[in-house]
This record gives structure tokens, C-alpha cells and sequence, in this order.
């Protein structure tokens, strides 16, 4: 590949070793070619405007103008996508949060801190972001999320029964079903119902989207796969409690699923359920390995949710790399009652994960971020 058809990367950090280590990644790769480098924020909204990259890396802690106000205004001004380098403090990881909440594609956590020696641990992870961040549609960057509690002036009568698929799924590669209409010959089954959430790149501002529209009356609990690093899911499920009239929680080991709460998965742990008498409790899995790198693993979870027959699921696939989720949902199908949802093209930030269950024939619907949440009431409301 030419010079002239590489894509245009700026790298900005305020360490020289740092921009030189990560500037030395990116250039490896046959499509990337580094344009720039800026030492703080304020540096980095000139040569955004100057250069016009196609994708810029960023830190989040720097000196005159952090980060967080240069993405703010680079994506207020000239838009571009942007996948920033956190530390792994706690105040590292809640910056990173609001950095998705501003706009950025996706982060990567300096495993050695501010200036990371090892940081060539993570190369192909920066690799995999940037390269996913520049096939991103921007205005699903730009596109404001809600940032405050919903008002939820009538909250619809919630009650634990969802739809039984029209027909079950006997193979990944079912020729395509019809979507967006949920069948019309719809039986109802008694018992508990829970709604399972599974999303990648993108997903910290799509499930701010779809969770802060939610009631508190709504009668279900909620699990959540999002796959991110430990260290930054306590502050995600933080960020997203203070902006929800749902209570948003990291998930315990062995704690009671509670109508609700959303309980997201720790970071470096799989996220399963686990049934004690008629109650049904979270369980925490650090052993079993990564799925496809994942650990949360949105197949695991369904997996785990399929033994129990007895219980109805809504599940719902949104923006996110890869087909983490394809597997279980398939196994969910044939074994339980699931409705699915899947995130259309059109809003997800990376269309791969909701692709591959709208594909293998495994959706129900195909819905808009924004609508996801009203999608998700008229199927669980009486």
C-alpha cells in the first residue's frame, strides 16, 4: 500500500518515549502512516486542524490541556475518531469513562502506567482499535446520548413474561429470518424473566443510551457483558449508576438477582448465573479462559442462562467487534425462550457483534440505539 492511500495518524502523550513507542506501531502496519505527534491537548486540537488525521491516539492524563478537554473539543470542532490510553488508576478509569461518554471509539489501558515500559504487551490491541477506529461512521460518535436521569413521569406496568420465539434456531447458519416484528402468534410463560446485554467498541455510550430510559419499576434484572479491562468496570457501572433511575452495579460474586439492577461484569471475569432453591444468584468465573480473547464473554453468560428452561430472556446485541455472542445466542435459542434484539447498522460504532446475530438469523428485531429501550418496554411490559 502506498503513502498517499495510508491512512493519517496523530499520536498524542506527553511522554517522548511514549510517542515515539506508539508512533513505532502504528507506522509498522501497512495501512497506517503517522503524520504528527502533539505533547498535550492544546497541541493536539492544532495539528487536528492542521493535519486532518484520520484517526488520532490519545492520553488522558497530560499537562496544559488533558485529554479529556481536547477530545472535547476535537469532537466539537473537527471530529475525528479517537481511542485514547488510560492508566489503570481509579481516577485513570473514570476519566476513560467519560472520555466514551465525549465521544471516543474505544481505549486502551498502559498496563505499566503512565509511561509504560511494557507497553508492547498491548501493541495488538492498539493495533485492533485503531484500525477499527477508523472504520467507524462518525456520527454515531457525535450524536448526543442522555447525560442526566430521564424523567419517567408514568411508568409502565411491568411484569416478568416475555415472547416465545416464533420458531427455534437449528443451526448458525439458518438462512436469514424476517426481523422487526416480534411474532404474531405470541405465548406467555409464567416464572422469572431476565434481559441479558452483550456489546464491545462503543458499548459504554450505547448502554448509557439504553439504560438511562429505563424505569425503575421495570420488573426484571439485568445482566451486562461489556468487555473492558479489570479496573474499569467499577467505574463504568458508577458512571452509569448516577446517570440512571436503574440501580447500575459491578456484579459480586454469589449476590441475589434483583428486579431493577443491572449487574455488569467485572473485568477479567466471566458473568454467570446460578440457580439456589427458586432464587437465582450471580456467579463470578475467573478460571475458565478467555472466549476469543474475552473474559467477560457475552457467550459465556448465555450459555450459562440456557440451563435454566424455566426462566425467559430478552436479549439484546449491541455495537461491538468480532461475533462474541453468535455462539450463545444459538444455544439460548434452542434451549430456553429468548427474544432478540440486535442494534441496526446505522447506530452501531463497529457493526460486528449485532452483524453476526442479524446474519446467522438469530435476531428479532433490528432496532436503533435509541429506540432499544422503548424495543425492550413493550416486549416486557404486561
Amino acid at each position: 500500500m502506498g503513502t498517499s492511500s495510508r491512512k493519517k495518524a496523530l499520536v498524542v502523550d506527553d511522554s517522548a518515549f511514549m510517542r515515539k513507542l506508539i508512533s513505532d506501531f502504528l507506522s509498522g502496519h501497512p495501512e497506517i502512516e503517522v503524520v504528527g505527534t502533539a505533547r498535550n491537548g492544546q497541541e493536539a486540537i492544532d495539528k487536528v486542524r492542521t493535519l486532518k488525521p484520520d484517526v488520532v491516539t490519545m492520553d488522558v492524563e497530560m499537562p496544559i490541556m488533558n485529554g479529556l478537554e481536547a477530545l472535547k473539543e476535537i469532537m466539537d470542532k473537527y471530529p475525528v475518531p479517537v481511542v485514547m490510553l488510560s492508566s489503570t488508576t481509579k481516577s485513570g478509569a473514570e476519566n476513560t469513562m467519560l472520555a466514551m461518554e465525549y465521544g471516543a471509539v474505544d481505549f486502551v489501558a498502559k498496563p505499566g502506567g503512565a509511561i509504560s515500559l511494557n507497553l508492547h504487551e498491548v501493541k495488538e490491541e492498539i493495533l485492533e482499535k485503531v484500525i477499527a477506529a477508523l472504520g467507524v461512521r462518525m456520527s454515531t460518535l457525535t450524536r448526543k446520548v442522555p447525560s442526566h436521569r430521564l424523567a419517567m413521569p408514568i411508568a409502565p406496568k411491568l411484569v416478568s413474561k416475555l415472547v416465545e420465539p416464533k420458531v427455534p434456531i437449528t443451526s448458525l447458519t439458518s438462512p436469514q429470518r424476517p426481523v422487526n416484528a416480534i411474532p404474531t402468534n405470541k405465548t406467555f410463560k409464567s416464572g422469572r424473566s431476565f434481559v441479558i446485554i452483550g456489546t464491545s467498541t462503543g458499548g459504554p455510550r450505547a448502554l448509557q443510551e439504553v439504560l438511562a430510559k429505563l424505569p425503575a419499576s421495570i420488573g426484571v434484572p439485568i445482566l451486562i457483558v461489556q468487555h473492558m479491562p479489570a479496573g474499569f468496570t467499577k467505574s463504568l457501572a458508577d458512571r452509569l449508576d448516577g446517570l440512571c433511575n436503574i440501580k447500575v452495579k459491578e456484579a459480586e460474586d454469589g449476590e441475589l438477582l434483583e428486579n431493577g439492577t443491572a449487574y455488569i461484569a467485572p473485568g477479567g471475569k466471566h458473568l454467570k448465573i446460578q440457580k439456589n432453591g427458586v432464587n437465582y444468584f450471580v456467579r463470578l468465573d475467573a478460571i475458565d479462559p478467555p472466549r476469543m480473547g474475552h473474559r467477560p464473554s457475552v457467550d459465556v453468560l448465555l450459555e450459562s442462562a440456557a440451563q435454566y428452561t424455566d426462566v425467559n430472556y430478552l436479549t439484546v446485541i449491541m455495537t461491538g467487534m468480532g461475533y462474541d455472542g453468535k455462539v450463545g445466542m444459538d444455544v439460548i435459542r434452542r434451549n430456553g425462550k429468548t427474544v432478540t434484539i440486535a442494534e441496526s447498522a446505522k447506530t452501531s460504532v463497529v457493526y460486528g457483534m449485532p452483524k453476526a446475530i442479524k446474519e446467522a438469523g438469530l435476531a428479532d428485531k433490528v432496532v436503533d440505539l435509541q429506540d432499544i429501550s422503548e424495543s425492550m418496554l413493550e416486549i416486557i411490559k404486561s
